[in-house]
């Protein structure tokens, strides 16, 4: 005879506390079995699986739920990307003039160099509006990192990502210390982001 056969009303039930057959709880679930004689229970912090970013406000963790701060050098390589894209294009225009000149040594500014001032003024609009809607310049695209807002994750908003641009002069103020201060601070934060609780951190590809 089988335990448990619903269309039988003559089958017995099995035994309570039978391995393979936990007793329900009161909505019919399962409830939990105890581990095996000899195995301790498990209490405390789980270790992460391999990948996964550690719990928030960790050592080194910029705020809850957060990704690991983007390092120091990342910063810096991205900001010498975003130069080269806004900056660059202006001087070879500015260059182009110099060339086509009579006189190279007392070229005045000429057409090519204001075609390249507009374009710095552009580019440098475009890369702020993406840093406040996507969190990225085009420098922190190719180096996957983003600024974010520290108590949310949340991207900033052009008018927030203005503030923070503004904020910078502070960074440079103290001999440039604001700048160097990620590589010692423990959310690897400038003064700006300190000012505006900005944080900078690593993002996936994509």
């Amino acid at each position: 005879m089988s335990y448990g056969d619903p269309h039988n009303p003559y089958a017995r039930q099995p035994p309570h506390g039978l391995p393979g057959h936990p007793q329900a709880g009161p909505q019919g679930t399962p409830r939990d079995v105890p581990p095996p004689y000899g195995v301790p229970p498990r209490y405390g912090y789980q270790q992460q699986p391999y990948g996964m970013y550690p719990p928030a406000w960790m050592p080194g963790m910029p705020g809850p739920g957060l990704p690991p701060p983007a390092h120091w050098g990342e910063r810096v390589g991205a900001w010498m990307l975003d130069l080269m894209v806004i900056v660059a294009p202006m001087y070879a225009l500015g260059f182009v003039d110099i060339v086509r000149s009579d006189d190279p040594a007392n070229a005045d500014p000429g057409p090519f160099f204001a075609v390249g001032v507009a374009y710095f003024l552009v580019m440098g609009f475009y890369q702020l509006y993406r840093e406040g809607r996507y969190g990225q310049t085009t420098g922190k695209k190719v180096l996957r990192i983003s600024v974010r807002r520290q108590a949310d994750g949340r991207t900033l908003g052009f008018g927030m990502a203005f503030v923070r641009k503004l904020a910078h002069i502070v960074d440079s103020l103290p001999c440039y210390l604001g700048w160097l201060w990620p590589l010692w601070d423990v959310r690897r934060q400038t003064f700006a982001d300190k000012m505006c609780s900005t944080v900078v951190i690593k993002v996936a590809k994509g």
